[in-house]
């Protein structure tokens, strides 16, 4: 059984880097988010509600689909690594840029998560914004000028600048470790 002990191994290595230093918290910045952020709902958050739910938390982008095995299969380490992340005082909140197949899919998935999530209709600027989409996707986006494909995340900056990359569709959970949660530029107020 090594495919569980390098699982582990690889949870464990990420988990720690949570531990490593004390967060510190940044001055407050205006925020760059999408035109609208959709709370559990499916209802369009204002621009205070949206800063009080992200406030002092690591923000990023994740974009994913329910229909795709890969992501499905890396979600209950994600749900570990953000539990982890608010076991070590370094709380993160995820916003959910959907990759499913119809409006009513993306609702049903970001309320299953708990995430927050842009409308349905954003999502495909976001994904060429960041050149993240999934592969059934090509002939709509385009089969050139992709750097990933789902599930990924964009770790933004208090900016709303992307901050880092996570490789998730590459890399599986080890990709978590490329999340810079002592960058204090990454802290949202």
């Amino acid at each position: 059984m090594i495919l569980p002990r390098v699982f582990a191994s690889s949870l464990a290595l990420a988990a720690s880097s949570l531990r490593a230093r004390p967060a510190v918290a940044c001055a407050a910045a205006k925020h760059t988010l999408p035109s609208s952020v959709l709370d559990q709902q499916g209802a369009a958050l204002s621009e205070a509600a949206t800063t009080q739910q992200l406030g002092g938390k690591r923000v990023a982008l994740y974009f994913s689909a329910g229909w795709c095995p890969m992501c499905t299969s890396f979600e209950p380490s994600l749900q570990q690594f953000l539990q982890a992340s608010e076991d070590s005082g370094k709380p993160c909140s995820l916003i959910y840029v959907p990759s499913d197949r119809t409006e009513a899919e993306a609702l049903r998935r970001a309320k299953g998560l708990g995430l927050l999530s842009v409308p349905f209709e954003e999502a495909d600027a976001l994904k060429k914004q960041f050149k993240i989409w999934a592969g059934a996707e090509s002939m709509k986006l385009g089969p050139f000028g992709r750097r990933s494909g789902v599930p990924a995340l964009v770790v933004l900056s208090s900016e709303g600048e992307e901050l880092a990359f996570v490789p998730a569709e590459a890399q599986g959970v080890r990709a978590l470790q490329s999340w810079p949660m002592d960058d204090p530029r990454g802290v949202w107020q």
